[in-house]
């Protein structure tokens, strides 16, 4: 899964489809940036709590998208701090 903001909730290149599990809440930054971009029926995998078990589609991967790497390493904890709403 691609992350080139870093997991930080602004390029959306890590967008996954939920198959099974889909958590309930989401962050502000993650409702927000969807919405900005028009986008519905997708995810960002940085701003989701992995807490139960869950199959996902990823939208966006490193082949073909000619990109050198995925993106700088997300931090371990949801950035920004989540606002779960």
């Amino acid at each position: 899964i691609l992350h080139a903001c870093g997991g930080n909730a602004r390029c959306t290149t890590c967008r996954i489809e939920f198959i099974d599990g889909e958590p309930q809440r989401m962050t502000k930054a993650e409702k927000t940036r969807l919405e900005e971009r028009g986008l519905t029926g997708v995810r960002l995998s940085c701003q989701i709590e992995c807490d139960h078990d869950m199959t996902v589609r990823a939208i966006s991967r490193l082949e073909g998208s000619g990109r050198p790497d995925p993106g700088k390493t997300p931090e371990p904890t949801i950035q920004p701090p989540p606002e779960w709403i």
